[in-house]
């Protein structure tokens, strides 16, 4: 059966993820040169996501969903496990947002593109100055009612297993004074594990945890917010999907 995946991997599935990025890549990027706010980009965006959840054949469910309504801006954090988390985040989020990420996917070709045109936010992780000045327009964007998706992990999962948390996430909620919502994607490493190119589908579950309020709270309890945050996402994970999860995506 691993063979079989592989093969299917690379005759159909890689071919036709590389298509629709490329077709929705150049669309943005056409669209860019018009619209200025991004939602259309953002639209195309969604399109890009559903289509390559679909091209894996695999299926997501949300459970929470009613936690993406009780705020208007907010900081979204979600555990890092494959290269299929982006798109699994913009199928499944019902609103647009920005997403602050590591500066090496800018070097990607059409992706990279896509996230420069679009306003998405490029961090530095090896230059500190670069990072407090990511951090910074972060901070701008979320006070100008722009919602925000960071991973706190800083990278994706070797095995799985939830990561070290860097404090970007906890910070930029406190200075924004804004809800920091803990994400959990369940199933997406299996989908797309770091050490292969080759998909193995299964059923993917989003989980939306419930809102930590940062209203009242200081920098320096940045440390305490990241450890809750933490703490909610692997609570999260250690709960089974629900028989009938809240809303089918794909």
């Amino acid at each position: 059966m691993p063979r079989f995946y592989r093969w299917r991997s690379n005759v159909l599935q890689t071919p036709l993820l590389a298509l629709v990025t490329a077709v929705c890549g150049l669309t943005a990027l056409l669209v860019s040169l018009v619209e200025r706010k991004g939602r259309l980009q953002h639209r195309i965006a969604r399109i890009w996501a559903r289509c390559g959840v679909w091209s894996s054949l695999s299926r997501v469910k949300v459970e929470g969903e009613e936690n993406l309504s009780k705020h208007r801006v907010a900081v979204y954090a979600p555990n890092h496990t494959s290269y299929m988390d982006i798109p699994v985040i913009f199928a499944v989020l019902p609103f647009q947002f920005r997403i602050l990420a590591r500066k090496q996917l800018w070097q990607w070709p059409f992706i990279g593109w896509y996230l420069q045109r679009s306003g998405q936010m490029p961090i530095d992780i090896a230059n500190p100055h670069a990072t407090l000045s990511s951090l910074g327009g972060a901070v701008k964007t979320l006070r100008g009612g722009m919602p925000l998706v960071v991973f706190p992990e800083g990278g994706r999962t070797s095995d799985g297993e939830l990561r070290p948390f860097q404090s970007g996430a906890a910070y930029l909620a406190i200075r924004a004074q804004v809800p920091l919502v803990p994400i959990a994607l369940k199933g997406v490493y299996d989908l797309l594990p770091i050490h292969t190119h080759h998909f193995y589908p299964g059923e993917l579950t989003v989980q939306i945890g419930e809102p930590i309020e940062t209203k009242g709270m200081s920098v320096r309890q940045t440390g305490e917010l990241t450890e809750r945050l933490r703490g909610a996402i692997e609570e999260m994970m250690e709960k089974p999907a629900r028989a009938e999860a809240e809303t089918p995506v794909s």
